[in-house]
């Protein structure tokens, strides 16, 4: 045999080289690292509103086929259906005007009042009008994505509220768009008031989808299966009166000093399509905040006069 065609590599038994173990606990760590690094300095945050820029004209074409279905469905229905709903609106139109003139009425009533007892007039919320693009594709998390975002002047932390009532809040703003967090969210956490018996506590989301509970209530706290609860306005982010939830179970355990309550949000994200983004309440407020501000920086004696 020709010298030429033998085959000088090594055998792989005599090969050396980083071991596959090797190779797999050094990958590990160094993505334990950038995750760290993005979680405590943010490192990855630019990159993240960048790729989201750049995908964004490929999210809306993608959409774009969806949306010229539900178009042609909206066509299809025929005009029983559009005069159905016309005949309801008119229905609605009505109930509405009763109830505005007695809305009105109220906000007089009101004012009359605040300004018979010397407090300031109730804050306007200023609004931010959206629509939703689609569900987030996270399996752990409960979020959509509005096509709103810097660019259109959306603030970050603003809660956000369709029809029925609260749907969530905005966690993270890009350039064109925004992802809400919602309140079936395992993160998500809202201050609310029973309207039945004027309780105050906060209701937390549980994440798997099975809607909200309210956390730390006694045993014999003062609450129903039925229960309207609404936004208290104590954390300065939600406007105080915003439908969040009903309860819709209680549970009181002998061997427990807390009530387990169970809470389906009004709002529901797979029926909502146009949203409200409302100012965070605190924005409203700098006066409050520079007055504690310069309570907090004063001196403990000054002001006290004998």
């Amino acid at each position: 045999m020709p010298l030429g065609t033998l085959d000088r590599s090594p055998p792989p038994f005599f090969r050396q080289g980083t071991s596959a173990l090797t190779k797999l606990l050094l990958c590990a760590a160094a993505a334990v690292l950038m995750m760290v690094a993005d979680a405590r300095f943010k490192l990855a945050e630019p990159a993240r509103a960048g790729l989201a820029l750049v995908l964004h004209p490929v999210q809306r074409l993608l959409l774009s086929p969806v949306d010229g279905w539900e178009r042609l469905q909206d066509y299809l229905r025929g005009t029983e259906s559009a005069m159905a709903a016309e005949d309801q609106a008119r229905r609605q139109l009505v109930l509405q005007a009763e109830k505005l003139g007695r809305t009105e009425q109220l906000q007089a009533e009101n004012a009359r009042l605040r300004a018979l007892l010397g407090l300031r007039p109730a804050l306007t919320v200023r609004s931010l009008a959206a629509e939703v693009l689609y569900e987030a594709t996270d399996p752990y998390s409960r979020r959509v994505v509005v096509d709103r975002g810097s660019a259109q002047g959306m603030p970050p932390g603003a809660p956000v509220i369709n029809d029925a009532g609260v749907l969530g809040q905005v966690t993270r703003v890009y350039t064109l768009s925004s992802e809400v967090t919602l309140l079936a969210d395992k993160d998500a956490a809202i201050p609310v008031l029973n309207v039945r018996s004027q309780q105050r506590g906060v209701a937390f989301g549980l994440g798997d989808g099975s809607g909200m509970e309210l956390r730390f209530m006694a045993a014999n706290a003062d609450v129903r299966e039925g229960d309207l609860l609404t936004t208290s306005g104590l954390d300065g982010v939600y406007p105080p009166g915003l439908p969040v939830a009903r309860v819709s179970h209680v549970e009181r355990r002998g061997d427990s000093s807390f009530a387990r309550v169970a809470l389906t949000p009004v709002a529901h994200a797979e029926t909502a399509r146009h949203v409200l983004v409302l100012l965070p309440q605190q924005e409203l407020l700098p006066a409050r905040a520079e007055a504690a501000a310069a309570a907090a920086s004063a001196p403990a004696g000054k002001g006290r006069t004998r």
